[in-house]
């Protein structure tokens, strides 16, 4: 299923761009509700409708500080077999969140492909068959926010006319500010929910801990990241158990785990 390539417009909306930002921006808990209510609005005078997610790994949905179901209770999402936020099952069979593991910039797709800025050859591979089923949609504007630690967020826009399959003018025109406001309302929520410190914050692997770490992370053994590096089997162990300190990690998967939530290894093959 091949991925067409499109090109967005200049924004030309109702309101300033720093105005539409700032009302989805949320700095605390207590702004969650409004932000979310801004975006509902936005998306609204679009004819689309709002499904967010901050994290595919997660079967906690998003709520306000009250308890309040965002994607029931401001985005509208109650009708019978429309609950989708309800359908753990979703992040695993839906071609919209396996999408956002592979793409960060927005894109929209129906049941004949995805349609994004370039050509993205890992969305080639997805199947869409059955897509409204799946999906719970005839088509959608979709909104990757890749956030620190790894944490993946799929967000759409999906037409309020429920018949409606092509998107491409809606995403020409308004793709880039869906994208900024969605950005900054999930990055928001994201840091006032978030409780948990994951990665010390003083954390700053070395060169030579980047290199065993990247070798270990595809199978390699000390012995043989030894070998690879031309230093002794004991200088190998060290730097490992070293980055693994830095890390706040109990064993050495979870070093690897942690250097690739922060970015250090790469996308290696």
């Amino acid at each position: 299923m091949a991925a067409k390539v499109i090109e967005l417009r200049a924004t030309r909306d109702r309101l300033p761009l720093e105005s539409l930002v700032e009302s989805v921006t949320v700095r605390c808990i207590e702004d969650i509700y409004d932000a979310a209510v801004a975006l509902r609005d936005i998306a609204e005078e679009r004819g689309l409708r709002v499904c967010t997610c901050d994290d595919i790994s997660s079967k906690e949905p998003m709520t306000d500080g009250d308890g309040t179901i965002l994607n029931a209770d401001v985005f509208g999402w109650l009708e019978e077999g429309r609950r989708w936020w309800e359908d753990h099952r979703l992040a695993l069979h839906s071609p919209l969140p396996r999408a956002c593991r592979y793409e960060s910039e927005p894109f929209w797709v129906n049941s004949e492909g995805f349609y994004s800025l370039w050509h993205n050859t890992y969305l080639d591979e997805i199947e869409l068959h059955d897509f409204s089923k799946r999906s719970l949609c005839e088509a959608a504007i979709v909104i990757p926010v890749h956030l620190p630690f790894g944490q993946i967020s799929a967000n759409s826009f999906v037409p309020i006319d429920r018949h409606q399959t092509d998107l491409s003018q809606e995403f020409s025109e308004h793709g880039e500010l869906l994208g900024l406001v969605m950005r900054r309302f999930i990055a928001g929520y994201v840091q006032a929910m978030r409780t948990k410190r994951r990665i010390p914050t003083n954390c700053v692997l070395s060169k030579r801990e980047v290199e065993c770490l990247r070798w270990a992370a595809i199978g390699k053994t000390d012995m043989e990241i030894s070998m690879i590096l031309n230093r002794s089997h004991a200088t190998i162990r060290y730097h490992i158990h070293r980055a693994g300190e830095k890390l706040n990690a109990v064993n050495r998967a979870q070093a690897i785990f942690k250097a690739g939530q922060l970015g250090y290894l790469g996308a290696s093959e």
